[in-house]
């Protein structure tokens, strides 16, 4: 059935109750979204279940066909549901994908006063934090693709001079899949976007900040391939120090010079 379809649902007893209820308020549209919003974070509604069509919807809420179609979308804007068309369609409930929240924490550090330094700040303590358990459970696999990396930017620098800040942020989110944690790795590709942007404005301020960093990359992958900590949490701790000094030197700059401090 289309998430469009008038046609009630009557397969199935009605399971949901009271779990809607009528809204009169505000703009309402942003009520309905909250409110199945708040159904899926407490569990009452989990990825893969089929929303009521839009005609029981509206009556369970109140409002028109109009209005929860503006709500389904708002909801699919942001990741929540999906919207199938179809004999067997609907608006069925989903995850968000980390690349959708990544999207949203790169926005809140483009227009708040977050920095990039603080952006650093923050991978230094979740990135060195990690180590340990990649030291424990990388297998032949990641060691094989993180090395896979560590050619492509190696060979990058030697044909073009630069260095690419994607290949970095690319490293380092593999890092964090060796893990095998899959919360680990869901924070890490979250972060892609704005540890992208933190990058660049290293490369901003140094265009040879890449050098070091991919000699760094390839001397972390090895500490890692032998099982030695102390010397993965070394190179790590140092390769982020270095980037989260210059990133604050650069802030500080940028504040000294009046210049806003969140631009590209």
């Amino acid at each position: 059935m289309s998430a469009h379809s008038d046609a009630p649902d009557t397969a199935a007893p009605d399971r949901y109750g009271d779990m809607f209820n009528r809204v009169n308020a505000g703009r309402v549209s942003r009520l309905i979204v909250d409110q199945i919003r708040l159904l899926i974070r407490d569990g009452q509604l989990k990825a893969g279940d089929r929303l009521p069509s839009e005609r029981e919807l509206g009556e369970r809420f109140g409002v028109s066909r109009v209005t929860v179609r503006e709500a389904l979308r708002g909801l699919e804007a942001n990741g929540l549901v999906t919207i199938r068309v179809g004999a067997r369609g609907g608006a069925f409930v989903t995850a968000p994908t980390s690349a959708l929240v990544g999207e949203g924490i790169s926005d809140l550090l483009t227009f708040s006063v977050i920095e990039p330094g603080d952006v650093t700040e923050a991978r230094q303590v979740f990135e060195v934090g990690i180590v340990p358990l990649v030291c424990q459970r990388a297998d032949e696999a990641d060691i094989a693709d993180l090395l896979e990396i560590c050619d492509r930017a190696e060979a990058h620098l030697k044909a073009e001079k630069t260095y690419p800040a994607a290949l970095s942020a690319e490293f380092h989110v593999r890092v964090a899949r060796a893990t095998h944690n899959a919360a680990v790795e869901m924070l890490a590709r979250s972060f892609h976007g704005p540890m992208l942007m933190s990058l660049i404005r290293a490369q901003e301020e140094d265009p040879h900040v890449g050098i070091r960093g991919t000699a760094e990359h390839r001397e972390f992958v090895l500490a890692v391939q032998r099982r030695d900590e102390t010397a993965a949490v070394a190179v790590m701790t140092e390769h982020l120090a270095r980037t989260a000094q210059r990133l604050r030197h650069n802030d500080r700059s940028a504040v000294q010079d009046g210049g806003s401090v969140n631009g590209g």
